[in-house]
């Protein structure tokens, strides 16, 4: 808006001139002095015990400092999820176990002078292992008879969802309202059907990097490329025993997250190595590595089941959700949750549900968070839903769902009956622009010219289609922010923050917002974030919630510190508070005209009189998690001859609030939208019939690359949140959530296929399209 000084602007990141020219630092980048280099023993099985393991040969190899496994190393159950305690995913795993659950669990550990020495001293270390029957399908997971993974002393900190471990349940979450059947009895007609989305890795540039050592008081200082700093050093402490007030955690510059860096993987390990033997220790992990004992997207079967009445009225709703949790459970409980608390309030509408939703151990590499968090995996099958039973009733998609969506001031049943993590609760919407959304995506992909025309040019179909998603911004009642700001005497504002930049422009939205509050030019903000000796709490880059949340805890302390100002003028003055007025960097006195300058109150401040810092701090904690909105219409070509798909162009429209920095908002969307792109088309782990992973790097792991880009097209549609800083939304997850089923449906569009298995590979795409007998 024209009336803001810094909101709404296109800002330069605060750190992109200094990123351009390679100075920021990575982990990878920081220098210690003669480190301990560490490398990981990992199982080649799927699922064994250890029967026995001999280290002595390692351990007596020039060089080798400690060797680590679960015969020296602390026997607390623990998850690596990064997550607010009490942690509601299950605590079921220690840092080394007897038993291994997949190929590229962790047996043991070698800290030596030199990689190279660590790396073969691994290879002294003998292990027996006898062998247990592996489970890899996760319809057998809960059946009588299945191998079972978990059967010790596992156990969940809070019940957010039922977990069952002697089944090989992770979790189960389950509500219902209305009544299911009766509302299929008076349909006009059912459709039901499968979707099945599939185990993908984050691909971010940067793998796994974490570093100790110690600072001139014995301190042990953890440099680490994370998300979740605080909740690291909180993990770090009560794994190892290291007291808490012992260790510091700074998070560099993060070479890409995605959610794989909000799992705490690395921290524990190096920490422990660190303290035994007071010396500095370090990993980076390989692409390798990072693919196979990393964390993935979690894979889910989703079978739907709609009854709908013949004007599109749907009747009633039942979805049946089975995700695979791999080897641990970590974020399984909230990741199955979002499957239905972000999926179905945006149908409202809807009188009867039934959701049943079951996470379920396997031997295979474990899920964790991942940008959509769960959504992703619910708006395929929904999407794709929605396209038949319009397709059915001859009705437009795009205005059957303005019809149908939720709007301001509506709320859902959903809402009071599935949070994340913790029990809903109740929830109006409070802002909603996707119907506007949709009009602008639909003209700027020519949806009524082009959707169900069929057009052809020799073995190529073209079409069109189209889906809609939310998220939300932050959990409410759980996720907190912090905000802490002093002032200089010139003028100029140091803003510390624990919210965690990890290359989407945190720090520099975070400095717009604390700017504005102050009215202040943006370049007189200078943020230090992400550093658990320096800066408050904040519980980290995840739930799409920094804008949100930390930037509430900006602007809240950036009015804290702005009262002192005046306060400070009031006195210079010897007026009162309603004689003030304020300018850009200066308080003007209403009545005479005098204006004081910002530095002029700081100098008054610091040496004149009454001097005091100016300074302060606020926390924030939302009561609510406002929704973004978002829609994407793609136009693919599908060449029935090879059964490649090339989207041509894809646009996005997106409402997220007030938008607080043009050009970052259209970068996160961007973002994602070609992350769910390569997501649908093209990433895909293939394994064995062993369960090892055949695939484990960038050559045969697909990826897109810039060569492959479709016309991007980002559509902002401005809405104003009441509960958000400057009227912002969260931005950066959402829009993940819609390129595949979009693609999808235009697949269906072209050659009138229904892809239900996610990667849409040319293989299955040529298979459906011969079944169907299309030439």
């Amino acid at each position: 808006m024209s009336e803001y000084l810094n909101i709404g602007k296109d800002k330069r990141k605060v750190d992109a001139l200094a990123l351009a020219a390679g100075e920021p630092l990575f982990a990878d980048d920081y220098p210690l002095h003669n480190p301990l280099h560490i490398a990981f023993l990992y199982s080649p099985h799927a699922h064994a015990k250890i029967k026995s393991i001999d280290t002595s040969e390692a351990e007596s190899m020039p060089g080798v400092a400690l060797v680590l496994t679960y015969k020296n190393t602390p026997r607390v159950l623990y998850t690596s999820a990064g997550q607010s305690y009490p942690e509601p995913s299950p605590y079921d795993m220690y840092m080394f176990d007897e038993k291994v659950r997949f190929v590229g669990d962790r047996v043991a550990l070698v800290a030596a002078e030199s990689l190279e020495i660590a790396k073969e001293a691994l290879k002294k270390i003998k292990v027996e292992y006898e062998m247990l029957p592996a489970l890899f399908d996760i319809e057998e997971a809960e059946k009588d008879g299945a191998p079972v993974l978990h059967d010790g002393e596992e156990h969940v900190m809070i019940p957010s969802a039922i977990y069952r471990p002697e089944k090989n349940l992770a979790a189960r979450i389950a509500f219902l309202y209305g009544d299911s059947q009766k509302g299929f009895e008076e349909a006009d007609f059912v459709h039901e059907a499968s979707y099945y989305t599939h185990i993908a890795s984050h691909c971010a540039l940067e793998t796994h990097v974490t570093k100790a050592t110690f600072d001139h008081y014995g301190r042990l200082v953890l440099i680490t490329s994370t998300q979740v700093p605080f909740h690291a050093r909180r993990i770090v402490s009560s794994v190892t025993g290291i007291p808490l007030n012992k260790i510091r955690v700074i998070k560099p510059r993060v070479g890409g997250g995605f959610g794989s860096k909000q799992e705490v993987l690395l921290e524990p390990y190096v920490a422990l190595v660190a303290w035994r033997t007071k010396q500095p220790a370090q990993i980076v992990t390989s692409r390798e590595e990072y693919f196979v004992s990393g964390r993935t997207r979690h894979a889910m079967r989703s079978r739907i089941k709609i009854g709908a009445k013949k004007d599109g009225t749907i009747v009633a709703m039942e979805i049946d959700d089975l995700m695979n949790a791999g080897a641990y459970g970590p974020h399984g409980p909230t990741v199955l949750s979002n499957t239905g608390a972000k999926v179905l309030p945006l149908f409202n509408k809807i009188n009867n549900v039934s959701f049943y939703a079951d996470c379920v151990y396997t031997n295979l590499p474990v899920g964790g968070a991942y940008r959509g968090y769960g959504a992703t995996q619910g708006f395929f099958g929904l999407n794709q839903h929605l396209d038949e039973i319009t397709r059915k009733l001859g009705i437009d998609m795009a205005e059957f769902v303005k019809k149908w969506h939720i709007k301001t001031g509506e709320t859902s049943e959903v809402f009071k009956a599935i949070g994340e993590g913790k029990t809903g609760h109740e929830q109006i919407v409070t802002s909603c622009k996707l119907s506007e959304c949709i009009d602008e995506a639909a003209r700027a992909i020519g949806w009524k010219e082009k959707r169900g025309a069929r057009r052809r040019v020799g073995d190529k179909l073209y079409g069109v289609g189209m889906a809609v998603a939310t998220q939300g911004s932050g959990i409410p009642l759980v996720d907190m922010g912090a905000a802490h700001i002093k002032m200089n005497e010139d003028g100029s504002f140091n803003l510390f923050v624990g919210a965690t930049d990890i290359g989407t422009g945190s720090d520099t939205v975070l400095a717009q917002i604390a700017a504005e509050s102050l009215h202040v030019p943006f370049e007189k903000i200078i943020v230090l974030s992400s550093d658990t000796d320096l800066t408050p709490y904040d519980v980290g880059a995840y739930a799409s919630s920094t804008t949100y949340v930390s930037g509430n805890a900006v602007r809240v302390c950036a009015e804290k510190v702005l009262e002192q100002i005046l306060k400070v003028a009031c006195e210079m003055l010897e007026c009162s508070r309603q004689d003030l007025a304020l300018g850009v960097e200066e308080v003007i006195h209403a009545r005479s005209g005098r204006r004081l300058s910002f530095k002029d109150i700081a100098y008054y401040a610091f040496y004149t009189k009454n001097q005091f810092q100016i300074e302060d701090s606020a926390s924030f904690v939302s009561p609510v998690s406002p929704f973004p909105f978002c829609t994407t219409f793609a136009e693919v070509e599908v060449d029935i001859r090879t059964g490649i798909v090339r989207p041509l162009k894809v646009v996005t429209a997106m409402d997220c609030g007030n938008v607080l920095n043009p050009k970052l908002a259209e970068g996160q969307v961007e973002g994602a939208v070609l992350n769910g792109i390569s997501f649908s088309l093209c990433e895909e782990y293939l394994f064995d019939e062993k369960g090892r992973m055949k695939n484990p790097n960038f050559w045969d792991y697909k990826v897109y690359k810039t060569t492959d880009l479709p016309e991007i097209v980002t559509i902002l549609v401005p809405s104003f949140e009441e509960y958000g800083p400057y009227g912002a939304k969260s931005v950066g997850e959402v829009a993940i959530n819609t390129p595949g089923p979009a693609i999808a449906n235009a697949i269906y569009d072209a050659v009138g296929v229904r892809i239900y298995n996610l990667p849409m590979t040319p293989e299955r795409v040529l298979k459906a399209i011969k079944e169907k007998g299309i030439g």
